[in-house]
């Protein structure tokens, strides 16, 4: 039966009866704005209303919608074939991708494993971990360790690594395995090094190294957790202290990578490399659903001397086609510069503009119901001191012609790149009037 509803409200109706859309609920669900087409910055409404894309789409439309070149790799692969299973079977784009990703990558990266999410990415990097002690006869070591305020994804395992302390963990108390701890840094990006600030992490390595596989953070930027910036030092310490320990190191860079910290990987900032990096997000411009694990040769030749020689994981979709070909246009549009290029002068430039440009958020930190404004290459946060109304705070912010996803207490923003000046101080500006004008709790 062919199925084709005749108004916007119909299937509007239908999708709030019937689609459950993320973290919220079908008895009282948020609401959902209908959104018909996408081009550059703008999402366009069935009104015919424009409204500036502050969020990305969850930070991965770098380069704005419907991109040209983009578009161009997708029909172009599409006509060959659009999936063909990867086991067993290679392919042209996969190893296209994997080439432009170890080339951009520090050079103790060899191998691409390319999952079809990027929480499939984090839960492969914690399977690898695992898999490489199994591998060495060292089968004690079968726990993690991390900071509080992470979030790695919402399958049990990469939940099992996130925040012990929200909604997830309380839910599924019996489900999810028990891991370690420790409270994140409190050194600010920008601040003078607290050297107190490793203690808790130092104590908890050099006690239980003997049973951890692997430590798992988000270099930098801790993202969904709360949006908090640590200092470089941070991750420069914990480095040495699992090369002393004997433990593996995994970054997930999902929303940090591709250059939103200003750095290409927020891990150049504190200029040390882990064991294993999760990609996701932006790898392919937000097109389509793609991340990477990558690994040293060390963790890959482990695996693969094993009792088990084989890591032990193999999604359906893993390597399609059409994903890879346009991630190797997406970041072949990242990198390109000069003349007919999208970021004439190099995107790091761009991301340096943006980051000038967030800079008029801090007119709301005299507010008071703020607590903290905090930017970061393309990253822009508001931190309120109590959780916001989502559903008023956005309707107000849609009438300003923005589009602003907030969670918890942070109103924040990672514009697509591709945005101009005068957008930028339209984006922040909605945000200012919206924060000093009417009360968002």
């Amino acid at each position: 039966m062919q199925i084709k509803f005749k108004t916007t409200q119909d299937w509007l109706t239908f999708d709030k009866d019937h689609l459950w859309h993320p973290y919220t609920s079908m008895k009282d669900p948020l609401p959902c704005y209908p959104v018909v087409g996408a081009k550059d910055v703008y999402l366009e409404l069935a009104d015919g209303q424009k409204l500036i894309d502050g969020m990305s789409s969850w930070w991965s439309a770098l380069h704005g919608y419907n991109q040209e070149k983009l578009n161009e790799a997708l029909v172009e692969q599409m006509q060959k074939m659009s999936h063909v299973m990867f086991g067993g079977i290679a392919h042209q784009p996969a190893s296209e991708l994997g080439a432009r990703l170890l080339q951009i990558t520090p050079d103790c990266f060899e191998h691409v494993f390319l999952a079809d999410s990027g929480s499939i990415s984090v839960e492969v990097a914690l399977k690898m971990a695992l898999q490489y002690w199994q591998s060495s006869g060292q089968k004690d070591k079968h726990s993690f360790l991390t900071i509080r305020g992470g979030y790695h994804g919402d399958p049990f395992t990469c939940m099992s690594v996130g925040d012990p302390d929200n909604a997830q963990h309380s839910l599924f108390p019996r489900a999810i395995t028990k891991h370690h701890f420790v409270e994140r840094p409190q050194t600010r990006f920008h601040e003078n090094w607290d050297e107190s600030d490793i203690d808790a992490f130092t104590h908890a390595l050099e006690s239980k190294h003997a049973n951890i596989a692997a430590v798992i953070v988000e270099p930098i930027v801790q993202g969904a957790g709360g949006m908090h910036f640590y200092h470089p030092e941070y991750l420069r310490r914990v480095r040495a202290l699992c090369d002393t320990h004997n433990v593996l190191l995994i970054f997930d860079e999902i929303a940090t990578g591709f250059g939103r910290t200003g750095k290409l990987f927020a891990m150049e900032h504190a200029n040390i490399t882990p064991d294993i990096l999760c990609v996701g997000k932006a790898l392919t411009g937000g097109m389509m659903t793609l991340a990477a694990t990558i690994t040293t040769r060390n963790v890959a030749m482990t695996i693969s001397s094993g009792e088990v020689p084989v890591l032990m994981h193999g999604p359906t979709f893993m390597g399609n086609p059409l994903a890879c070909a346009v991630a190797c246009a997406s970041i072949d549009l990242l990198l390109q510069r000069g003349e007919g290029a999208l970021y004439p002068q190099g995107w790091a430039h761009q991301i340096c503009c943006i980051e000038q440009g967030l800079q008029d958020l801090r007119a709301t930190i005299d507010h008071k119901d703020v607590k903290d404004v905090r930017i970061l290459g393309g990253i822009g946060v508001v931190e309120m001191h109590a959780p916001v109304n989502v559903t008023s705070i956005q309707a107000a912010l849609v009438s300003k012609g923005v589009w602003v996803r907030p969670f918890g207490n942070l109103i924040y923003i990672m514009p697509p790149y591709t945005i101009s000046d005068e957008q930028l101080k339209t984006l922040c500006g909605a945000i200012i009037e919206v924060i000093q004008s009417a009360d968002p709790a």
